[in-house]
């Protein structure tokens, strides 16, 4: 239970003071996701994340943004050595160089594909009745999925980098493609129709602080 009386999955209780996980959990995670570049930046955004707290990486999402061009996929394949000490310097991102090579080879890769990435990423959805599993408690909920294998063992092979199954399924997560929103969280049972969906205006505050 929150302060605003809703109940929602565990890890989306923030410190006081912050609704930054709050904010992402309700107006992100497991919301369909679709376009080339929205899905590019959650692409490099979990493969950042390996290792570290998903927090870390809501804090440092806006210097992401702006050390990454908005993670525009044309613009980041034109990077050269010169954008990454640019980017090893950066103290506002995760100064990673392995992840920062990886994401800009993954921009080249992005645009060779034989089909655009909505249309690959998703491919590897579950059908709609089976993303939405309303499990009970996290310890329920998979680190890896068949679906997840397939999609890792597909990008890997077609040269994209950090894209193991366990960073495949958060993908999944992140971007819809599966619901694993608890049952007893508010968002699932807004979407079952047995509470009202947050208003307009609570809908507004959205980008993590």
């Amino acid at each position: 239970m929150n302060d605003d009386g809703l109940v929602r999955c565990p890890w989306a209780v923030d410190r006081p003071g912050s609704t930054i996980y709050r904010d992402y959990h309700d107006g992100e995670w497991g919301r369909e996701l679709h376009g080339r570049d929205a899905l590019f930046e959650r692409l490099a955004l979990e493969a950042f994340q390996s290792g570290l707290s998903w927090l870390t990486i809501l804090r440092k999402r806006a210097a992401f943004r702006e050390a990454f061009a908005g993670f525009d996929v044309d613009v980041v394949a034109r990077f050269t050595e010169t954008d990454v000490d640019r980017l090893l310097a950066n103290a506002d991102i995760v100064r990673n160089r392995r992840k920062i090579e990886a994401t800009i080879a993954n921009a080249r890769v992005i645009l060779e594909l034989p089909t655009d990435l909505d249309t690959l990423l998703w491919s590897f959805a579950p059908e709609p009745a089976r993303r939405a599993r309303r499990p009970k408690c996290v310890e329920s909920i998979p680190a890896v999925t068949e679906e997840s294998t397939a999609m890792a063992r597909e990008l890997k092979r077609l040269g994209l980098r950090f894209v193991g199954p366990t960073t495949a399924y958060a993908l999944m997560q992140a971007t819809g493609m599966v619901d694993d929103h608890l049952a007893e969280c508010w968002v699932s049972k807004a979407r079952e129709g047995t509470r009202p969906a947050l208003t307009a205006e609570s809908a507004t505050r959205r980008t993590p602080q």
